[in-house]
């Protein structure tokens, strides 16, 4: 944020002339950082949504991953997330960044500063199959790295109902259920007409060919005829955990009130 802006805005405010409350929105709009001209770093990203800028990994070198995480530590953000990491690339950044941490399964990188705060609310992640584990435990982690407690579930698809079913006592203990299957995408509706939380449905690309790449889940999980489901896009664990995050952070404003 430029100095003098800053300075403009706190003097309106000192002269009477704007709110502190109007102040306080005008201040989750304004600071941003360009690095280099190939980034510009949202420092308020979690004023404004609660929850951190993270670093989407593909499509960027390993330099420009390990810049954007260390102008983000200077900016005291207590978390620092890049997804999508292939081991190679973390094993260059961390040439830079010594105290990055590599999580192989989800493929993410984390430079944590300092813990994040515990939130209220549970959340559980639901795999149909072990092949689905990669997508849900990039759910699970971003979940817990943003301050949940999460409950995993893997490998209960609708080939063996039974398995599900003999885990109804930790679906009915979570708040919201990230589901996550690939093939005919059938498990989250099956979920969603078990539990009375929200369902957050991830399609996955695993299957033969007519499941077209995570197309044929996605779709089935659109047209789900259970309640309670939302949809997130293919392959996406990142987003759902995000979704579930701010379900259970608006639930508890309005506790709050």
């Amino acid at each position: 944020m430029e100095s003098q802006t800053l300075k403009a805005l706190l003097n309106a405010v000192a002269t009477g002339e704007i709110s502190p409350e109007i102040a306080a929105e005008k201040l989750k709009n304004l600071d941003f950082e360009s690095i280099d001209e190939f980034a510009k770093v949202d420092h308020h990203r979690a004023i404004r949504t609660g929850f951190p800028e993270v670093i989407w990994g593909p499509g960027k070198t390993p330099d420009q991953i390990a810049k954007i995480m260390l102008k983000m530590r200077d900016d005291r953000a207590n978390i620092i997330m890049a997804t999508r990491i292939d081991r190679p690339v973390y094993q260059q950044i961390k040439t830079q960044i010594r105290e990055l941490k590599y999580h192989p399964i989800p493929r993410i990188c984390v430079l944590e500063t300092t813990p994040p705060p515990p939130q209220l609310g549970k959340i559980g992640v639901v795999t149909a199959g072990t092949a689905d584990i990669p997508v849900a435990e990039e759910a699970a982690l971003t979940a817990q790295l943003c301050g949940f407690r999460v409950d995993r579930l893997w490998d209960v698809g609708v080939a063996g109902i039974h398995r599900l079913l003999s885990h109804r006592e930790l679906l009915n203990q979570v708040n919201v259920l990230v589901v996550v299957a690939g093939m005919e995408g059938a498990l989250p509706s099956v979920v969603a007409g078990m539990v009375d939380c929200p369902v957050i449905a991830v399609p996955t690309s695993i299957g033969y060919g007519a499941s077209f790449e995570g197309v044929a889940p996605l779709l089935a999980m659109l047209n789900s005829c259970a309640a309670g489901i939302g949809v997130v896009n293919i392959d996406n664990g990142f987003g759902a955990a995000i979704l579930a995050a701010q379900i259970l952070r608006t639930a508890g404003k309005i506790n709050s009130h």
